[in-house]
């Protein structure tokens, strides 16, 4: 990461234009905030370069508009929020990305901010057209990529703007870096990830590469019932994904040629329809109707004794349907015990994606982990080995 430009606090600022691409992609329903974690995360970088008499001009997406104008997804919502929140003033800004922006960027005062709408509304973005980067670029004097989360795409307003503009990552663009070294680079041994989540063959390329940096890879959630339709077990109505079956013997392969443990389910809760009441079965035990929603009390068990023989765990994806709070017991008790051990036991922990994040957070737990990521895809193609465009054009050349 030392070749990698990060902002820091010598930089000086006071008076200049800071350009800062942020990820507000947050969920918003009737014009109103379902979920503000993605906001909440930047609000204290944005007020320290309010206290520090920058003019900072805030760029973000929202859903994905094509390069047209879509009201429902417009940043009004987020521009009212930022507005109760930052300690500066807050402006909106609509119109094209033109002289007139500059003369407003221009215009602010120092520790004023300046909100632009949506940047997928301009289908030159998607595109990472160099014309549209450029006009971005002259509304700042500096510019900061704190979007992490979106830095796997080569858009114009996180990776053909650096060209025109001095250009740095951000604090929590760091961070989510330094936390997947944690996983790959410098990492703790014993490492143990726990995937879960629907389909193994959208994390195919992410379970290979974690083999080889893990001593234990626990499978949960409806991925691991294809793990134990391979090892012979009648799953019968459960989720099972189409073709499957490869791909768990190619990765069973690996594991052993990388000497990480696999460790899959020995019990489950199960209902016979999504919304229906918890039935405690072992796996032997399964009937006709039975669809495995959840983790049983004896694999929570396992996972529990895996953790505390770990130094290092990273978690992906729920551990059963845990939308039905039936079905979410696997989901806490794995968010709870890992807390507990990073506070008690100094374990590094490291939680990626948008789903897990989310039940965490209704533990009240967040803040105990060592890195919470809401990353997603991005953090999941860096894991991979993968370098995110957005992040190499930060790199000293």
């Amino acid at each position: 990461m030392s070749d990698l430009k990060i902002f820091s606090k010598d930089i000086p600022i006071k008076g200049k234009r800071i350009i800062v691409r942020l990820d507000l992609n947050v969920p918003i329903k009737n014009s109103e905030i379902v979920d503000d974690t993605r906001i909440k995360v930047i609000e204290p970088f944005i007020n320290q370069l309010i206290e520090n008499k920058a003019k900072i001009i805030l760029i973000s997406h929202l859903g994905r508009p094509k390069g047209k104008v879509v009201p429902e997804l417009s940043l009004e919502p987020i521009f009212k929020f930022l507005k109760k929140k930052l300690i500066g003033n807050v402006y909106f800004y609509k119109e094209n990305i033109d002289s007139k922006a500059v003369d407003s960027s221009k215009k602010l005062s120092p520790g004023e901010v300046l909100l632009f709408e949506n940047i997928r509304f301009f289908k030159e973005e998607e595109s990472d057209d160099e014309t549209f980067a450029k006009n971005l670029s002259k509304l700042g004097d500096i510019y900061i990529n704190e979007a992490f989360s979106c830095s796997h795409r080569k858009q114009a307003s996180m990776h053909k703007i650096t060209k025109f503009i001095d250009s740095y990552g951000g604090p929590i663009l760091e961070k989510e870096i330094h936390s997947i070294n944690l996983i790959t680079k410098n990492k703790k041994n014993p490492v143990t990830c726990i995937i879960g989540g629907s389909k193994i063959s959208t994390k195919i390329n992410i379970l290979s590469s974690l083999l080889k940096n893990a001593d234990n890879l626990i499978i949960v959630g409806a991925m691991a019932n294809n793990f134990l339709k391979f090892k012979g077990i009648n799953v019968r109505s459960s989720l099972i994904e189409k073709g499957a079956e490869d791909i768990v013997k190619n990765i069973t392969v690996l594991a052993k040629e990388n000497k990480c443990k696999i460790i899959v389910p020995i019990d489950c809760n199960t209902s016979n329809n999504f919304n229906g009441k918890l039935v405690y079965k072992s796996l032997k035990d399964l009937e006709n109707d039975d669809i495995i929603l959840d983790i049983g009390k004896k694999t929570i068990d396992l996972i529990n004794i895996t953790i505390d023989q770990s130094n290092t765990v990273f978690w992906n994806g729920p551990a059963g349907y845990y939308e039905n709070k039936n079905f979410s017991i696997g989901t806490l008790s794995i968010a709870k015990k890992i807390a507990q051990n990073t506070k008690a036991k100094s374990l590094i922990s490291i939680v990626g994606g948008g789903d897990t994040v989310a039940a965490i957070k209704n533990t009240g737990l967040g803040k105990v982990y060592t890195y919470l990521s809401t990353a997603g895809g991005a953090f999941l193609e860096s894991l991979e080995g993968k370098e995110l465009p957005g992040i190499k054009v930060l790199k000293n050349n």
